[in-house]
């Protein structure tokens, strides 16, 4: 989530955590037709990062136990700009995970944001890159292939890869037996405050998940946001059931 995109020098940021039918109270009217448990996934119009020929051959990264439904994770996100320095507390939780179709979306939240009263919540949907179904090229969001290799390359585990993804985007890889899952989080919508808030879910985050310890590093991109903003996450022991972030609690 990014600052007010009129100013670059605002921050981006990611939001709280919240069960389906906090979510289905408080979605846009025009999404109150999703009615399942879990939110369901925003299907775009165009999405070139979606891999076409589906049946290319590759298998889907490892599944791992660190990236599954209810697992939380803390951290911070840096929003330094040229003028202070700043960083946020953040916590997120998986609600979602489909490795078959390169897809998770979960919940974030941020604390002691400035510019806000209350910690803000945001709901985000992610895209694994598996060469599958979506590779390392976005196509998408105002990224361009330069944004996606600058931000990659920002991985020390993606220098092996970045030959090949130079070529294709990574399609000819075979990502199965690599010891990290890359993917792309876009957040959808704010939860508990109003898009007048000051800030923006414009942007979205480059993010590489270690399967060994269930690290996670990220950077968020907005071209109208401060640029590399990078978000540390570590995998959080509180277990997957009955954590509570603020006054919304996932059961």
């Amino acid at each position: 989530m990014g600052g007010n995109r009129c100013k670059k020098d605002r921050p981006a940021f990611v939001g709280i955590i919240f069960t389906a039918q906090h979510y289905q109270q408080r979605a846009p009217k025009q999404d109150l037709d999703r009615r399942s448990r879990m939110p369901v996934r925003v299907v775009e119009n165009s999405a070139p990062s979606h891999v076409s020929d589906a049946n290319s051959g590759h298998t889907s990264p490892p599944a791992c136990s660190l990236l599954s439904v209810g697992q939380a994770f803390s951290g911070t996100q840096n929003v330094s700009s040229l003028q202070k320095d700043e960083a946020w507390r953040v916590n997120v939780r998986i609600q979602g995970c489909d490795l078959d179709n390169g897809y998770l979306c979960g919940v974030m939240e941020a604390l002691n944001v400035p510019m806000a009263d209350t910690p803000v919540v945001t709901f985000w949907e992610g895209e694994i890159v598996d060469t599958k179904n979506y590779t390392f090229f976005t196509g998408k969001w105002e990224a361009t292939p330069e944004d996606d290799i600058r931000h990659w390359t920002k991985f020390p585990s993606f220098s092996s890869l970045l030959s090949q993804v130079k070529v294709d985007g990574g399609k000819s890889l075979d990502l199965s037996n690599c010891p990290y899952i890359f993917m792309r989080w876009k957040e959808r919508y704010f939860v508990n405050v109003g898009t007048d808030c000051g800030l923006t879910i414009a942007g979205f985050y480059y993010v590489c998940f270690s399967c060994s310890d269930g690290s996670i590093n990220g950077f968020y991109y907005d071209p109208n946001s401060s640029p590399f903003q990078k978000l540390e996450l570590k995998s959080t022991n509180e277990g997957r059931f009955g954590f509570s972030f603020s006054s919304y609690e996932l059961q």
